[in-house]
């Protein structure tokens, strides 16, 4: 197999692995020598979920796999085709992609061949002859195996900009009934080893050890976990190994009527409604209790979690845009961070009016029923008659596959 046949095969078989922007890291450039840069863009741009423009090249070392996991499409009883790089093509490949301006860095990730640490080997090998043979001096994100040896970790870390390692599932039980080679206790453990490495990297002095943090991916949609009990587990991990982000998979099975893996409906929207969500949990003040409160401990899928929990909690509204904290203008449907700071600082020199936040460019139809102003009281109250007048997202879930 030709190297652009495998690149067909292994970057398809990548865009099941959630990615992350370069942000976060340390600024690096190579005019002083080397090759590469962590501060520039490239022409093939992906998008990260709080919309930013990133551009990885975005690979497997290989789709093979000693692992069962039913979510994965990579799984050892899949019949897809198979196809593995060796170093040197994922070396070559990610130069060869740099110099032509189309990447800013790699992303890496890969099924297991033969064990977690001879896997493990394979990626690290990859970083370090970027790194040491080729003065690449660009992004690199490691997708990391729990299981292997402490010892390769760590190289891992002085190698990688990044790295992650998946929780896949909220509970050890969703885990051992699709993926029973991995351990719930084992990847936190993996989780909480890293942590104390990158805090120990803050040090002055202290050896680099990914200065970009560590990320972890949750897939939804493939057990029965609800939102509730997935924004609990973000929130833990989040607090627990300093997470720099969890992302979201949506689960998408190909209809089987032998399957074990209950059916989910509209995966994606989900997938879009906990990305919000996370959202409001790491930059609004919002706690996971206020919002998967839906019977089924789900989120609505046809309006956003901060429209639901205004609607659901009408007490707190309206809000007087002239005197209200800042923490609860962030809670205002349509207010967001940077919409908020510039209305406190507005408010210093007048009483604002509608015209006011028109000018600041905030859409007058998602705020006005919630703020009052100095020239505006809404007369809207009921929560029926409120939700129905506002514009809501179809939940329509786009196929994967079209």
């Amino acid at each position: 197999m030709d190297l652009l046949d495998k690149l067909a095969i292994l970057a398809d078989a990548a865009k099941y692995d959630a990615s992350c922007a370069s942000s976060g890291t340390e600024k690096r450039n190579s005019l002083s020598g080397g090759i590469g840069s962590t501060e520039g863009m490239g022409i093939c741009h992906a998008y990260a979920p709080d919309g930013r423009c990133i551009s990885l090249l975005k690979i497997l070392l290989t789709n093979a796999c000693v692992y069962e996991c039913l979510y994965c499409i990579n799984r050892r009883s899949s019949n897809v085709q198979r196809a593995r790089f060796t170093v040197a093509e994922v070396v070559q490949l990610t130069l060869g992609f740099y110099r032509r301006n189309c990447i800013e860095g790699l992303f890496l990730s890969s099924g297991i061949i033969r064990s977690p640490d001879y896997t493990m080997e394979q990626l690290v090998e990859v970083a370090r002859v970027l790194r040491e043979d080729h003065g690449f001096r660009g992004y690199i994100h490691l997708k990391t195996i729990p299981d292997a040896s402490p010892e390769l970790m760590a190289a891992a870390g002085r190698h990688a900009d990044r790295l992650s390692i998946n929780v896949e599932l909220p509970s050890q039980a969703g885990l051992d009934a699709f993926a029973p080679e991995k351990s719930l206790p084992d990847i936190r453990r993996s989780m909480a080893r890293m942590r104390l490495r990158i805090d120990a990297a803050k040090d002055r002095g202290a050896p680099r050890f990914a200065p970009a943090g560590q990320s972890t991916q949750v897939i939804v949609g493939a057990d029965a976990s609800n939102d509730r009990e997935i924004l609990a587990m973000s929130t833990n991990l989040y607090a627990s190994y300093g997470l720099k982000r969890v992302y979201y998979s949506a689960f998408s099975p190909i209809p089987d009527a032998n399957s074990a893996l209950p059916p989910r409906a509209a995966p994606l929207l989900r997938e879009h409604r906990l990305y919000q969500a996370d959202w409001l949990l790491r930059f609004y003040g919002f706690a996971d209790h206020e919002l998967a409160t839906g019977v089924d401990g789900n989120m609505p899928l046809d309006m956003d979690p901060k429209l639901a929990w205004a609607l659901a909690n009408r007490a707190e509204f309206p809000m007087d845009v002239n005197t209200a904290p800042r923490e609860q203008l962030l809670r205002v449907p349509g207010l967001g961070v940077k919409s908020v700071d510039r209305i406190l600082i507005a408010r210093r020199h007048r009483r604002l009016r509608l015209d006011d936040l028109s000018r600041l460019r905030l859409s007058l139809g998602k705020v006005t029923p919630f703020l009052i102003t100095a020239d505006h009281t809404p007369r809207l109250s009921d929560s029926q008659l409120l939700s129905a007048s506002l514009p809501r997202l179809k939940s329509q879930q786009m196929s994967l596959f079209a």
